[in-house]
């Protein structure tokens, strides 16, 4: 019979139980109420629940408690499909560590609502569950919780939509527990998330939440799902109220009335045999819960039994009392488990015609945490989102890449090995209805192998940032309404294989450097752009002006047009004034010419006088002659 590796709960107790969890601080938590818009105090512990306020987007709504085991909150969050696939909450400032983060579904109050929503959830980009039809009629399945670190300083929690109804929240928890907490040895870490896939306690039909226990607050208040019996007449119930010793100590913190109660075989049915349905080919971490609390079992030796888990024995001759050290003492069994099937069977075979025990069960479905994607390409695609207009449809938020099951709508990832961080190497929205403008920051997305933004109203100048992507390929802007020149940075993607800016306003001169890739059998298409020249089938640059040129021109004539404008007025001006100076002199004219005749005849008098005069004269010297 083979024996697996396995790691005994009990050494770690003793590594641990020195530590005092009296002296340490308190855990961090968070218990958010979403929806509500006031803190809130919840029966019958009381806790705090803050209210919903700048960590997501969706729509506040009256809730409905699917289960009795859900907190009572009177409002939930819900996200319409009209937002997008893909909606989170950020929160942020979260100091790091290891949490347990608990999510409860709840139910929209409202008439004509999907009373049963179906949808993923993911932490920190990683996909930890799917709801599955018929998860309200189940305590259990009412809430996801999983195991994580956080070591960011943030919490991302994403919900999926998959088509069944909006996804829909009651509340979210983020509590902190030891760093150490389920270490199941070989491959724990950072890099791992345990998911609850179940929690048991045995011998009692009543759930309970660590906080019920009375238990140490670094336990991380989790959920015990009842189990009164395995199988009708498989088993028995016991219990006590005797103290359990080595129960609430570090990492785990197990309360201790989780041990005061168990299940025991029976002579009809000496093996104890509890099954669960798994996700298949995945690896599982069981953990078993022991306490000696049968009063007919007093040393060690009386009960004795082997575990065995799909088929192999994980533990052999299993003897309580022995190995945790006494009766009404805790012991911790865990096993980790690879399942390929669709069930995980855990059998208690007891040896020597006795009988088998287990207080309590907890199951773990082990995840491999995803690798995000290059922080500064999430931040590029951000801005891009914002300048190009994106609608809320395509659900650009968490993490591009991941979740795997939901990446970003038009975006495509690669994981770079080198990194081990994802990058994006395609970005695909071509006729979306795209309104804004292509950002400088495009550029800080290095990987990108192919541009696709054809048939959109994509406005302003290319980014000359665009030549420094140099793995680019194809570059598709065809049909917008970019304008101004083609920037000279083009010339240096020398990766490129398909250009295409046809259909757009660009002008001015081809840059040599990118019409020299035609030699290099890169295709292009400059077609409808009426304002480019320089290159075989667009118009001689010598005949057809760039748009600056056109600019220059026209501003000339217009000055010449207003001096034109202006020498006519002036000239007008003058020739008015003429004109009035003109009709006074016509106005004047008869006193003038009276006056001009009367100088005349007064003229004429004179020169006649002067004759006479002269007649006089001449008559006087010559008149003795004339006498004579």
């Amino acid at each position: 019979m083979m024996m697996l590796r396995y790691t005994l709960a009990c050494l770690l107790i003793f590594s641990f139980g020195l530590t005092s969890s009296s002296a340490r601080q308190a855990p961090y938590s968070l218990r958010i109420s979403c929806g509500a818009r006031h803190n809130v105090k919840t029966p019958p512990t009381y806790v705090l629940w803050y209210k919903d306020i700048a960590y997501t987007g969706g729509v506040p709504a009256n809730a409905n408690p699917p289960s009795y085991i859900t907190p009572p909150l009177k409002t939930l969050r819900y996200f319409p499909i009209s937002e997008g696939p893909n909606n989170c909450y950020n929160i942020v400032r979260v100091p790091k560590g290891h949490y347990s983060v608990r999510i409860f579904f709840g139910i929209v109050d409202q008439p004509n609502f999907d009373k049963e929503p179906l949808f993923d959830i993911s932490i920190e980009g990683t996909q930890i569950y799917s709801l599955k039809s018929g998860w309200s009629s189940h305590d259990d399945q009412v809430f996801a919780e999983a195991r994580v670190f956080l070591m960011g300083g943030t919490s991302t929690i994403c919900f999926h939509s998959t088509g069944h109804g909006d996804p829909a929240i009651l509340s979210i928890e983020i509590l902190q527990v030891d760093d150490q907490a389920y270490n199941f040895g070989q491959g724990w870490g950072e890099g791992v998330i345990l998911r609850t896939a179940t929690r048991l306690t045995c011998g009692t039909g009543k759930p309970r939440f660590d906080e019920d226990y009375s238990a140490d607050r670094w336990g991380g208040d989790r959920f015990w799902n009842p189990m009164r019996s395995f199988g009708e007449g498989a088993d028995s119930p016991r219990s006590t109220e005797n103290t359990i010793k080595k129960a609430s100590v570090s990492p785990n913190f197990y309360p201790e009335g989780l041990y005061q109660s168990a299940l025991v075989s029976t002579d009809d049915q000496p093996d104890l045999t509890y099954s669960i349905d798994v996700e298949p080919n995945r690896n599982y971490s069981v953990w078993m819960h022991f306490a000696e609390i049968d009063a007919t079992v007093t040393a060690e030796g009386k009960r004795v039994f082997d575990v065995v888990i799909n088929g192999d024995t994980f533990f052999e001759d299993v003897d309580v009392i022995k190995m945790s050290g006494g009766r009404y003492t805790a012991l911790v069994l865990n096993a980790t488990v690879a399942v390929s099937g669709r069930t995980l069977t855990v059998v208690f075979q007891p040896k020597g015609g006795g009988h088998a025990i287990i207080n309590a069960i907890e199951v773990f479905e082990i995840i491999t945490a995803e690798f995000k994607t290059l922080r500064d390409e999430v931040s590029a695609l951000q801005k891009m989102r914002k300048a190009l207009g994106l609608p809320s449809r395509f659900g650009w938020n968490g993490d591009p890449c991941v979740p795997t099951q939901h990446p970003w709508s038009g975006v495509d990832c690669q994981l770079d090995k080198n990194t081990s961080r994802w990058v994006i190497d395609g970005l695909d929205l071509d006729n979306q209805g795209l309104k804004g403008f292509l950002p400088n920051d495009i550029s800080k997305l290095k990987h990108l192998q192919s541009i696709n933004l054809s048939q959109n109203s994509i406005h302003g100048g290319m980014p000359a940032s665009l030549g420094s992507i140099t793995k680019l390929e194809v570059l598709d802007l065809s049909y917008n309404s970019f304008n101004g020149s083609i920037p000279e940075t083009i010339g240096e993607l020398t990766s490129l294989r398909i250009l295409n800016l046809n259909g757009n306003s660009f002008s001015g001169k081809v840059p040599a450097a990118v019409g020299g890739m035609l030699l290099h059998r890169v295709r292009f298409n400059f077609t409808d752009n009426a304002g480019l020249c320089g290159i075989p089938g667009l118009p001689a640059c010598g005949a057809h002006l760039s748009s600056g040129a056109k600019i220059g021109i026209a501003f000339g004539v217009s000055i010449a047009f207003l001096l034109l404008v202006l020498c006519a007025l002036i000239w007008w001006k003058r020739r008015q004034n003429i004109l009035r100076a003109q009709h006074i002199a016509a106005r004047g004219a008869p006193y003038a010419k009276k006056r001009t005749n009367v100088s005349h005849d007064i003229q004429m008098t004179r020169h006649g006088h002067n004759n006479n005069h002269g007649q006089a004269r001449t008559a006087v010297e010559n008149g003795p002659s004339l006498l004579s």
